[in-house]
């Protein structure tokens, strides 16, 4: 069996004669053999030159940019996490800027910059629900961090001046007088005119009379510093208390005194004891509260079964 050959024709585009090329077998083995060779060579030249795999430092750059990406996916949920509680802590600081007193207007930054950080509108007013990040994330807008950041350092300063607001209001209220120096019972009330039981004359009652067996402990009905300690005609041992605010406390017709002036005294601390010196028909106090060198009724100033 004669073994096969192949004719290859060349046919140029000009007027030159054809050419033909005959192969055996084993040349067209042969020239596969190089094709697939050379397929081989430009598959593996585009390996080198393309895949990240071609070389160690190749993949290790292609590891450290799947830890970056990973690193930036935790950055981003980092942040989402971060708006949200911001905007929480906006609302909570406008509820405590309504107890505190301290008008919205006086922001130290408006609320604008959490929503360019975030990309929410409202997320700062009070009565408005915070939208997580997360609803926004469809477009991949990154929240701006150093928004964020600038928003939390406002809010912290905001929360700092809302503290001190309240702590000045909890020390007003700390120095407010409220509660019943002594236990007993009103005896006489607080009155521009009455007729006074000793001298027998109208004349005006600045505070009202508490009557208490003799003895009886005397407290201060709020925080303060004992202004001044003396005998007074008609009042007999006195003592007065500076509350500060404009508010002071007096106390008369006691038995003894223990504190001395310029001491500062809280809210239920023993101060005296209830007598009967002075113009006086029995053992009671005569208690004053005075607002701005203007007497006012004490009852004003005792809270419903507050005694001591």
């Amino acid at each position: 069996m004669n073994p096969r050959r192949w004719t290859i024709l060349v046919v140029p585009h000009d007027s030159e004669a054809p050419r033909q090329f005959e192969l055996g077998e084993r040349g067209v083995r042969l020239l596969a053999g190089i094709g697939g060779g050379s397929v081989l060579l430009i598959i593996a030249a585009v390996v080198v030159l393309f895949s990240p795999w071609a070389s160690p430092g190749a993949r290790m750059a292609a590891r450290a940019n799947i830890k970056l990406q990973e690193e930036i996916g935790r950055l981003d949920a980092s942040l989402s996490q971060l708006g949200d509680s911001i905007g929480v802590l906006a609302q909570h600081e406008a509820k405590f800027r309504e107890l505190a007193g301290i008008p919205a207007g006086d922001s130290i930054r408006p609320a604008a910059a959490l929503q360019k950080a975030s990309g929410t509108a409202g997320y700062a007013t009070l009565g408005d629900r915070p939208k997580p990040f997360a609803q926004y994330f469809g477009n991949r807008e990154r929240p701006d961090a150093n928004a964020l950041l600038r928003r939390a350092a406002d809010l912290s300063t905001a929360f700092a001046a809302v503290s001190d607001s309240m702590a000045r209001k909890i020390e007003k209220l700390r120095n407010t007088p409220s509660i019943m120096p002594t236990a007993g019972w009103i005896a006489g009330a607080f009155s521009s005119s009455r007729l006074h039981p000793i001298l027998h004359q109208m004349r005006p009652h600045e505070g009202v009379d508490v009557s208490a067996p003799m003895g009886s402990p005397i407290v201060a009905p709020a925080g303060g510093t004992v202004l001044k300690v003396d005998v007074e005609s008609g009042y007999g041992n006195t003592l007065e208390i500076d509350h500060g605010n404009g508010i002071h406390t007096k106390y008369a017709h006691c038995s003894r005194i223990i504190v001395r002036a310029g001491q500062h005294v809280e809210r239920g601390q023993m101060i005296a004891t209830v007598g009967n010196t002075g113009l006086s028909v029995g053992p009671h106090l005569h208690y004053e509260v005075i607002v701005d060198g203007k007497h006012v009724d004490p009852a004003k100033y005792m809270l419903p079964s507050a005694a001591p």
